[in-house]
């Protein structure tokens, strides 16, 4: 990886963080983007090696000029890990407001499709370039009171399929990664809503979710990271066009 230059989004917290610290751990020139100044701030301070930069991935005009910017501080780039997306309200079908759906969309859909267009003309530079999409489990299930976040994380999938058709012929492998229960605020913040929707305790909530899972705890970030470095590594090149659960061999949710 020592050779390898990277650009991941929403890079400053949660399972956007574990990957940037990964791909520096092995070597990788690494740029993160996020929308969260603050928590990029105390990211460079910590590994000051990693390029900072601020974008709104609901605002293409931030886009093109971040991965720009991104391209010029590393000197090309090998591989994009597109992690930016927001989990959305939860509320049923018939509760939830178009101005949320649409939000949703335009950061999961929009915002990806974004980033990856402005970065194609560099990674078809490269000698071995990836993209890695983070889908989810809502990916592969239905997503009861999600419904916006499930649709867009469906919508990734094919997003990943097509790409790799597309990128075959540039030697640009695709994939995705599909998390599920996440350890950190997040996933507390999901179990929060559902706990508000069911009347049940939050404890209760985490119980359940745990209960659809062979096994019985929540992902480490890291791991994600962990399989995010095996992808763009040579040891991933011969696999693209996947859809890659890591979820504690989950059963529905």
């Amino acid at each position: 990886m020592s050779q390898k230059k990277v650009l991941i989004t929403a890079g400053a917290g949660g399972i956007g963080r574990a990957l940037a610290i990964a791909f520096i751990w092995e070597g990788a020139a690494v740029a993160v983007c996020d929308i969260d100044k603050l928590a990029l701030d105390k990211l460079a301070t910590e590994f000051p090696q990693i390029h900072t930069l601020v974008c709104d991935i609901a605002k293409p005009d931030q886009i093109d000029e971040m991965v720009k910017k991104a391209a010029q501080l590393l000197g090309g780039l090998d591989v994009l890990v597109n992690n930016a997306g927001i989990s959305g309200p939860t509320a049923p079908a018939d509760q939830l407001l178009l101005k949320d759906w649409e939000r949703v969309m335009r950061i999961n859909l929009d915002g990806t499709f974004c980033v990856t267009a402005a970065a194609l003309p560099f990674l078809k530079q490269s000698c071995d370039g990836a993209i890695i999409n983070m889908s989810s489990v809502a990916g592969r299930f239905g997503y009861a009171n999600r419904i916006a976040y499930s649709t867009s994380k469906w919508g990734i999938i094919g997003f990943t399929k097509t790409l790799a058709i597309e990128l075959g012929s540039y030697g640009i492998r695709v994939n995705a990664i599909l998390p599920g229960a996440v350890d950190g605020p997040r996933f507390q913040q999901v179990l929060q809503g559902r706990a508000q929707l069911s009347g049940r305790t939050v404890e209760e909530e985490t119980s359940k979710a745990l209960g659809t899972q062979s096994l019985k705890y929540l992902v480490d970030p890291a791991h994600i990271a962990d399989l995010a470095v095996f992808l763009a590594s040579d040891s991933g090149r011969s696999i693209s066009g996947q859809m890659l659960p890591i979820d504690c061999d989950m059963q529905n949710i």
